[in-house]
């Protein structure tokens, strides 16, 4: 089970975090997320991942007001870029994070 201190400490110490909030009983959140970390894994390669389990983890998932599965939050210098839930496309979050992405890390 994640701390919330925890993932704090990663969004403040990665340039580029993404979280990842799903449960096991979530037929979209299984069929998305193996898309969704390759891609993001080969586009973005100083991207830390981090993934919760709203089951287990669910002041984690409130801490950041995630309501709903599958969510999905970017950071980019320990703010919080963008936020994703249900319906998304996984080019849609590369293509929304790809220009930012480049500009911090050039």
């Amino acid at each position: 089970m994640q701390k919330i201190e925890d993932i704090q400490k990663t969004i403040e110490e990665n340039p580029a975090v993404m979280l990842y909030f799903s449960a096991p009983t979530c037929n979209v959140c299984h069929a998305l997320k193996p898309k969704l970390l390759e891609a993001i894994e080969k586009n973005f390669e100083k991207f830390e991942i981090v993934s919760i389990d709203v089951s287990t983890c669910q002041e984690v998932a409130a801490n950041f007001s995630v309501f709903a599965i599958p969510t999905v939050l970017i950071f980019l210098d320990g703010k919080e870029f963008l936020r994703k839930f249900r319906h998304m496309s996984v080019d849609e979050v590369v293509r929304e994070i790809k220009r930012p992405y480049e500009i911090m890390m050039s």
